[in-house]
């Protein structure tokens, strides 16, 4: 194999590296995505997607040129997920298609792939518009018919690919109105120059950088975005498995009735399925109409108004904390900071009574990352950061974060309860050293009982106990304390 070819080895790391890239990098594409619906999933539905393709290819017994394709084309096809990813898993068909008759790929053959893939992927969407992810792959595709009579070696000439595809994707807000009205690039294009560009760098040996600077501006700029500006209010897809193979004139007549119902509408046949993804306001009659060709499965309905709200509503609540803590960041460090971990706005407002600098949302069943730690740790403008997990479950990320941090004095004090972590805090002396301070906390600690009161969801039988399911529960340190009906007198038997 010559530095002008490649095999079927190098195809599978360059693809599984591409995955992987899309992977990390999918909430920033998340974050891009105002068309054709702003709800945020486009980096999720390429990445799964392309994931469904990965595990394929991961599992191959036998590594040939026919049946990696085989894995690419099937996975991605089948795990397709929305707009975006029914597109990229067409033009993955696509270079696939061409490719997989030879064991060794040369520069003419990536040439006719790029222009099959493109074909076949604008032939899967109904009403193609410019400024998208088909956009991109329709201009790469010309650059690598274009350089491909070349003398250029296989590295310079992805590079030039890649190279012109983000020049064009760089277009995309001049292209499509909704796009500069935000201010971002299309989703799908720079998810698929992500793909590409993580393949590249697995050529070139390098491993894929996990730290990618995300655009300061699209959150804000994706809200300006309003539920009116979404027509068609279901993402509705699903595969037909059919019975038999659809004529030309079954497959028009299911693109014109799909015409008629929706919009942002991908039709994919093949001939023992039809993959087929529309936005709608019905999608009882997309179902029933897929119903009179075969069975269906990979079915899956979102609401897209509602998915678009609670966008809106997380990143909004997200913003207003990082301002809250932006806030409390006085000019010179302090002597002495505090971070805490509790879930419920009712722990947030006493903590927050008690001078915490930092509540990370968490508790026993959201527990916080390494990640959000230290993303708290940055908000604490302090020499040194006192620590409190408040859940057993949540002391080893605080560990780990601590053994991060090298400018800060991370102190980890090992609260298992908020209660505990309360307690902590108050005993906290700012006339005492950070030890004496640790020292005292520690100590305190170790005094306070803890009981919580919950309710069973199910029968069980916990320390020799019957539990039913309703049951009022009293859990303390040493574990169930009572059993009862009633909250009052359960807590008060505990």
């Amino acid at each position: 194999m010559s530095e002008k070819t490649m095999d079927a080895a190098l195809l599978a790391k360059m693809f599984l590296a591409g995955a992987q890239n899309l992977d990390v990098k999918k909430e920033w594409i998340n974050e891009l995505n105002v068309f054709p619906v702003p709800d945020g999933d486009t980096g999720t539905n390429m990445t799964m997607t392309i994931t469904s393709a990965a595990r394929e290819v991961q599992s191959l017994d036998k590594l040939t040129m026919k049946e990696l394709c085989k894995a690419i084309s099937n996975g991605s096809l089948r795990g397709a997920r929305g707009n975006s990813g029914v597109i990229l898993s067409q033009l993955l068909r696509g270079f696939t298609k061409t490719v997989r008759g030879s064991e060794i790929i040369d520069i003419p053959l990536i040439a006719d792939a790029c222009e099959k893939a493109v074909e076949t992927a604008y032939k899967a969407v109904i009403k193609p518009k410019e400024g998208t992810i088909l956009t991109v792959a329709r201009e790469m595709s010309k650059i690598a018919r274009k350089l491909a009579d070349g003398q250029m070696d296989l590295p310079a000439y992805l590079k030039s690919i890649i190279d012109y595809g983000n020049q064009t994707l760089a277009k995309t807000p001049e292209m499509l109105p909704v796009l500069k009205e935000a201010g971002v690039v299309d989703s799908g294009g720079q998810g698929l120059m992500v793909v590409l560009e993580g393949a590249y760098d697995a050529l070139m040996g390098k491993e894929i950088d996990l730290n990618f600077a995300k655009p300061e501006t699209t959150k804000q700029n994706v809200e300006t975005v309003n539920d009116e500006d979404i027509k068609f209010g279901y993402c509705t897809e699903f595969i037909i498995n059919l019975e038999h193979a659809l004529s030309g004139g079954q497959v028009e007549e299911l693109r014109r009735f799909l015409t008629e119902i929706g919009d942002s509408i991908v039709l994919v046949p093949d001939p023992e399925l039809v993959k087929v993804h529309v936005h709608t306001n019905d999608p009882g009659m997309a179902i029933s109409k897929a119903l009179t060709y075969g069975y269906l499965t990979n079915m899956k309905i979102d609401n897209m108004r509602v998915e678009h709200r609670e966008k809106l509503i997380k990143d909004t609540k997200k913003l207003e904390l990082e301002k809250e803590a932006e806030a409390k960041k006085p000019a010179p460090p302090k002597k002495a900071g505090f971070i805490a971990v509790a879930a419920g706005d009712g722990f947030r407002e006493i903590l927050q009574g008690l001078d915490v600098d930092y509540v990370i949302s968490g508790g026993q069943t959201m527990n916080p990352s390494t990640e959000d730690v230290l993303n708290a740790v940055d908000m604490v403008n302090a020499e040194n950061i006192f620590l409190f997990p408040d859940n057993s479950n949540i002391i080893m990320a605080a560990n780990q974060a601590r053994e991060l941090v090298q400018e800060k004095n991370i102190i980890v004090i090992p609260t298992k309860t908020v209660p505990q972590g309360i307690s902590a805090i108050i005993s906290y002396d700012p006339d005492k050293t950070i030890e004496e301070n640790q020292k005292a906390m520690n100590d305190v600690i170790a005094t306070v009982k803890t009981c919580e009161i919950t309710y069973a969801i199910r029968n069980t039988t916990i320390d020799d106990r019957e539990i039913h399911q309703g049951d009022i529960m009293a859990v303390g340190d040493s574990g169930m304390l009572a059993v009862g009906r009633d909250i009052q007198e359960t807590a008060l038997e505990a």
